[in-house]
C-alpha cells in the first residue's frame, strides 16, 4: 500500500458523516412587499377557504391612527388594506375554527377584536379583567378543539381564556415560566396545540418553548420543553407534531422534534436590498403553514427603539428598512442523519 492509499484509508475511518446537512438552510425568499405606510408586520395567518393571507401591521411608532391589516392573494398580489377601529399596534391573529371570525390582537387597545375580513369594521371580542388590564401585553392567540380561544399575555406570564363567543377572559395560567427574564421584555408569546393536547408556549426574553399538559380543559403543571432558542417568537406544530419556532434574534427558523431535538435550522439573513427591504429573514416574527411552504412576517423590530441598551446584532441592520416584507420558506424540511449517516428525517 502506498503513503497516500494509507492516508486515504486511515481518513475514510475517522471521516465524519454528513451530519451538516441537518443544518442546510433552505433559503428565506421573498413573498410580498407591505404598501408604504404599513410597517413591522407582526402577525400572519391565512384564510383557506380563499387563500388570502392577513398580516397584521404593528406600527408602535405611530403617535395617532389605526391599526391596519394587508390582505394579499396566493401569488403575494396586494388586495386591500383593512383599517380597524383599534390603536396602530396589533399583534397575532386567526381565524375562528368553527366560527371563522377574524379575531386581531389590538396590543395598544389591551383587547382581542373581531374583524370583517372584507371591510375591517371591528368591535371588541374578549379582554382581560379589569385590574389586570391595564398592565397586559396580549400578543398571540390559538384556540382548542372545543373552541375556546388561547391569548398569551407577554408582560404578566399569563396565558387568558375565553370561550368561543369571547367576553371576559379568565387567567387559565399563570407561571414564572411565562414570564419575560432578559431581552426583549416580552415573556409568553407564540403558542399551539399538538396532537395530544399540550400547549406549547414560546418565552422570547427566556429563549425557551414551555410546555403546558392539559387534561378535560384543566392545566397541569409548566414546565420548559427546550431551552436556547434566541429570541423564541412566533410558535406553529406540524403533523409530525414537530415545532417550527421563529428565533427572530437569530433570523432563522429553528425546528424541533416531539423530544426537543433540533431537526432544522432554516432561512437566515441575507443583507438589505436597493429597495430597502430584507432579503432572507430579519428580526422575524411570525409563522403559518400553507401549501408547500411556511410563511414567516419580518418584523425587522429595532430593539434599541424600547431602550438604548438592547443593542442585538441584527438592530443596526433593522435601522436600514424602509420596506417591510414577508418571505416564505418550503415546509420540506432537508434530511438528517445520524452518526453512520442514516437518514432520520425527510
Amino acid at each position: 500500500m502506498t503513503l497516500r492509499s494509507f492516508l486515504l484509508a486511515a481518513l475514510s475511518i475517522f471521516a465524519l458523516p454528513p451530519a451538516a446537512e441537518a443544518w442546510n438552510r433552505t433559503r428565506a425568499v421573498e413573498f410580498a412587499d407591505l404598501p408604504h405606510p404599513l410597517r413591522n408586520p407582526e402577525g400572519i395567518t391565512v384564510d383557506r377557504r380563499t387563500g388570502e393571507f392577513y398580516v397584521a401591521d404593528f406600527d408602535y411608532k405611530a403617535t395617532s391612527g389605526t391599526g391596519r391589516i394587508a390582505v394579499f392573494d396566493r401569488s403575494g398580489r396586494l388586495l386591500r388594506i383593512l383599517k380597524l377601529d383599534s390603536s396602530p399596534a396589533l399583534l397575532g391573529l386567526d381565524f375562528h375554527p368553527t366560527t371563522h371570525e377574524l379575531l386581531v390582537i389590538d396590543f395598544g387597545g389591551k383587547q382581542v377584536l373581531r374583524v370583517d375580513p372584507l371591510t375591517g369594521a371591528s368591535a371588541p371580542f374578549a379582554e382581560p379583567p379589569p385590574p389586570f388590564k391595564p398592565d397586559s401585553g396580549l400578543n398571540a392567540l390559538n384556540f382548542d378543539k372545543a373552541g375556546n380561544v388561547y391569548v398569551s399575555d407577554s408582560f404578566q406570564g399569563i396565558i387568558w381564556r375565553a370561550g368561543p363567543e369571547g367576553g371576559e377572559a379568565t387567567a387559565w395560567m399563570t407561571s414564572p415560566l411565562l414570564l419575560p427574564n432578559g431581552v426583549p421584555p416580552f415573556g409568553a408569546n407564540g403558542l399551539a396545540f399538538n396532537s395530544a393536547g399540550v400547549l406549547f408556549v414560546a418565552n422570547t426574553s427566556n429563549d425557551t418553548v414551555v410546555q403546558i399538559p392539559v387534561a378535560k380543559g384543566v392545566p397541569g403543571t409548566p414546565t420548559v420543553f427546550v431551552n436556547s432558542i434566541n429570541g423564541a417568537d412566533g410558535l406553529i406544530i406540524d403533523a409530525d407534531d414537530n415545532l417550527w419556532v421563529v428565533a427572530n434574534q437569530a433570523d432563522e427558523i429553528v425546528v424541533v422534534d416531539p423530544s426537543g431535538k433540533g431537526i432544522a435550522k432554516l432561512g437566515d439573513f441575507d443583507g438589505i436590498a436597493p429597495d430597502g427591504s430584507p432579503r432572507g429573514l430579519l428580526f422575524p416574527a411570525s409563522p403559518v403553514f400553507f401549501g408547500e411552504f411556511v410563511y414567516v412576517t419580518n418584523l425587522a423590530l429595532d430593539l434599541r427603539d424600547f431602550n438604548p441598551q438592547f443593542n442585538a446584532v441584527d438592530s443596526q441592520w433593522t435601522a436600514e428598512v424602509t420596506t417591510w416584507n414577508v418571505a416564505r420558506i418550503s415546509r420540506h424540511l432537508p434530511p438528517v442523519h445520524d452518526r453512520e449517516g442514516h437518514v432520520l428525517t425527510k
